[in-house]
């Protein structure tokens, strides 16, 4: 069984006892929190698969909180004009949390 969910304005696959990680959820989440969302997209239970419009009613998928914090990879913003001596540096590290999916409810 999966459902699709949308987690801060991405879509996500979600299978009971996989990781995900999305975008921060802030400082208000703990270790061990448990937290729901409650906008499926599509839910396939063996076969039977039901498509909502825009959600499908009556289900969630519950998660808990593994780690609040996690730094994804740095990406590096290089801006350059040639001959004109303008040459700007930047670095960038997106903020996620680690989830846990409990069950698709």
């Amino acid at each position: 069984m999966y459902a699709i969910v949308e987690i801060q304005g991405q879509q996500f696959k979600a299978e009971a006892g996989k990781f995900l990680y999305v975008h921060y959820l802030g400082d208000d989440k703990k270790e061990g929190e448990t937290v729901e969302f409650d906008r499926v997209l599509l839910v396939d239970a063996d076969g039977d698969v039901k498509v909502g419009a825009p959600t499908v009613e009556g289900v969630k998928v519950v998660c808990e909180v593994t780690v609040p914090l996690v730094k994804g990879d740095k990406v590096i913003v290089f801006k350059k004009k040639r001959r004109k001596g303008y040459r700007r540096k930047n670095g960038h590290r997106q903020c996620f949390t680690k989830v846990v999916i409990k069950e698709i409810a």
